[in-house]
């Protein structure tokens, strides 16, 4: 992770910079507030940690928090795969058997069955394998699937092989028909099953029994979801800031990104730990202590403990940065006696240390409430063992990569890798921030879900750290883990761009409490302009934030998490165009139109409890719904497609296909003043609209509104 170190005397002008551990690529170091790779701070062994009584501490959620999502109910749960036991949608069972694919489900993915379909049309007609005819099915643009006769390598023309195929193909549930453009086959689906089956699946996954249920009963949505992950473990790493220190604004990529690829794991059955790894050691807390006995404010570090330590510590270090007399100097002797107290286990040392790390993860567990973002464990630099730091550190010193250079230092040369060398113990036998992850890893595989180890850890850090990250696998790799091997590695860096010209409007503050708090009274105002809807809100003030974190969390997953991007106040918060807003107006719109059709005409769409078989959908046939139900119909396939690259923007890309497609079709499939059949029809597909919508966004860890 690397970077300059900055003089002490120029820590004030930039102080409020300074928040993360895992740093993103927005912020600037000090080498007082650093824990990152790179920066040479001493971090000696610790021999109190087995007597410490904050091991790997589960804290609870934050009660009350003013931003809690807790009241929102299934609104805020995220997708959870179905039970193992579904057997699919009712209509399934009446459909013709279809081969069996390793990896296809045919219960939880509605097209699935549409290409086994054609896999099954080819392998018959053409002598291939089913497997092999399944993999080439892909979207073209004639028809609804394409496939590529040359890749089968059979002998003949393309043309004669096409037409051998087209002349065995006889209309069925699955496919319609089929057209011959050598050296392609182009099919079209059975418009009918298509329907039916996508909105079947639909409603009993998100509503009926295919929805899991939670402890009191209700439906868990998982459309979408699969179980290609069961019985595998992960774990998450992301956020971890800087004990003592506020959220800066910089924190916002790591830690939205990380929580949505924990909700994505999940969707795909994974069993998941979202670790928040705090930066909770070092000798800055020794700079606080002695800042504390100076300016301490009890009563107020009660009432806002983040910013009252904050406040404490830059005025600790303009005292530390005077030259006047060795004023400066002294203040760093205090804070290093401090610190060695702590190192050595001072139990008063150590209280003040717990107090303060309490208070901290107190206060950041209400902005991650607010975020909608929970952690499973909050962890630290302070945790890392003493005999676990040892164990590396012995085992490194004999690797044939590893020597020490004759300024005492012990370096692990990695230019042979293309990685250049990196510093693991400082002469002084202090082990650097490498050593310290090293210890890490190998401590969580041993003793993480229950002593079964991660089958993949993820670290979502900035891309300024690529080569820490890397020289980091690779020592791992070289230090013999079977689970670090290249050819299995079960680690994973997810890396993000930056932010750029990120402040409030009205200055340069970064805290990201002021970027929150702007997004909120903004939408609060667009809110209180129509006042009618305004007076049907129940709380319009946290309303009014959830739909500005729905604007911050959207404007940054939009495009690839690589991408540097501008934050743009005046986009970002408005209810046109590709915004956040715009997905909860959306949202907001179809839940309007369920509820208005309930009230004014009496259709009510059925629930977990009621027949399907009450809703004529024969009578769904415009070329728009059919759009619609197709597209509907690719949410389990892009819930896939973002395992692959780990990527939101793929979500967030279909979330506005999908809204976009909807505001189109309102003219065409009218819902008021329609026959009562064909209105519960046409109204139950844009209920499985709202439905995969709002999956889409909790999936991104964004609670769906039902009023704005």
């Amino acid at each position: 992770m690397g970077g300059t170190s900055l003089r002490t005397g120029a820590l004030i002008g930039i102080i409020s910079a300074f928040a993360l551990r895992r740093l993103p690529a927005t912020l600037v170091r000090s080498p007082l507030l650093s824990t990152r790779p790179g920066v040479l701070r001493a971090a000696p062994i610790r021999s109190h940690l087995d007597s410490l009584p904050h091991t790997r501490q589960h804290y609870p959620s934050a009660s009350p928090s003013p931003f809690s999502t807790s009241a929102m109910s299934s609104a805020d749960i995220a997708l959870v795969p179905s039970p193992a036991s579904f057997n699919g949608a009712p209509f399934l069972s009446e459909l013709p058997q279809l081969p069996s694919v390793p990896g296809v489900d045919t219960k939880r993915a509605p097209l699935d069955n549409f290409r086994l379909a054609i896999a099954k049309h080819v392998s018959e007609s053409l002598g291939v394998d089913v497997n092999a005819a399944f993999a080439a099915v892909g979207t073209g643009k004639i028809g609804d699937y394409t496939v590529a006769v040359p890749r089968f390598k059979l002998p003949g023309k393309p043309i004669e092989i096409c037409e051998k195929a087209a002349a065995a193909f006889q209309p069925n549930e699955f496919l319609s028909k089929i057209e011959v453009k050598a050296p392609f086959l182009h099919y079209f689906l059975n418009d009918k099953t298509l329907i039916k089956l996508t909105l079947q699946t639909v409603h009993v996954m998100t509503h009926g029994f295919g929805a899991p249920r939670d402890d009191a009963g209700n439906a868990q949505p998982s459309y979408g979801t699969n179980r290609d992950g069961e019985g595998k473990n992960i774990i998450v790493e992301f956020s971890s800031p800087n004990i003592a220190k506020p959220f800066h604004a910089g924190h916002l990529r790591s830690t939205i990104i990380g929580a949505f690829l924990s909700n994505l794991y999940k969707a795909n059955a994974w069993n998941v730990s979202k670790y928040n790894y705090l930066g909770d050691w070092g000798k800055q807390f020794g700079l606080l202590a002695v800042g504390w006995k100076l300016f301490g404010d009890e009563q107020r570090l009660q009432d806002d403990a983040v910013n009252t330590l904050f406040d404490v510590y830059v005025r600790v270090n303009q005292l530390a940065s005077v030259e006047e007399d060795g004023k400066g100097e002294k203040i760093h002797e205090e804070a290093r006696r401090y610190f060695k107290g702590m190192e050595d286990g001072d139990a008063e040392c150590l209280a003040l240390w717990q107090k303060f790390r309490d208070l901290s993860i107190k206060k950041y567990i209400e902005v991650y409430e607010r975020l909608n973002i929970h952690f499973d464990v909050y962890s630290g630099e302070s945790q890392v063992k003493k005999e676990n730091l040892e164990k590396s550190l012995e085992q490194l010193r004999k690797a044939d990569f590893v020597s020490k250079e004759d300024n005492g230092a012990t370096l692990a040369d990695l230019t042979k890798y293309k990685l250049e060398k990196c510093v693991i113990e400082r002469r002084d036998g202090t082990p650097l921030y490498i050593t310290r992850d090293i210890a890490e890893a190998a401590q969580r595989f041993d003793n993480s879900f229950n002593g079964n180890g991660f089958d993949k850890m993820i670290y979502v850090v900035a891309s300024q750290q690529d080569l820490h990250l890397a020289q980091f696998f690779k020592v791992l790799e070289l230090m013999g883990y079977p689970w670090a091997q290249k050819e299995t590695s079960r680690l994973l860096h997810i890396n993000f761009g930056m932010i750029l010209g990120m402040s409030t409007r009205k200055g340069t503050v970064v805290f990201l409490d002021n970027i929150l708090d702007e997004t909120r009274d903004k939408m609060h105002e667009v809110m209180r302009a129509n006042e009618a809807k305004y007076a049907q809100i129940e709380d319009p003030m946290r309303t009014a934030d959830i739909v500005g974190m729905t604007a911050v969390k959207i404007q940054d997953m939009s495009s690839k998490r690589i991408n540097n991007y501008n934050f743009d106040w005046s986009r970002m918060l408005s209810f046109e165009g590709d915004t956040g807003p715009y997905l909860q107006y959306n949202h907001v719109r179809l839940c309007s139109v369920e509820r208005k059709a309930k009230e004014s005409d009496g259709l009510e769409l059925p629930t977990a409890d009621l027949d399907l078989a009450s809703i004529n959908l024969e009578l769904i046939s415009e070329p728009k719904a059919r759009d619609l139900v197709m597209l509907i119909a690719q949410w389990p396939d892009t819930v896939r497609a973002a395992m692959k690259d780990h990527q939101p923007s793929t979500i967030v890309t279909y979330a506005f296909r999908l809204t976009h497609l909807i505001s189109s079709c309102w003219e065409f499939l009218l819902v008021k003043g329609q026959e009562r059949d064909l209105a519960l029809a046409r109204l139950f597909v844009f209920r499985c609209c709202k439905d995969v919508l709002g999956s889409a966004l909790r999936l991104l860890t964004i609670t769906p509104l039902e009023r704005m």
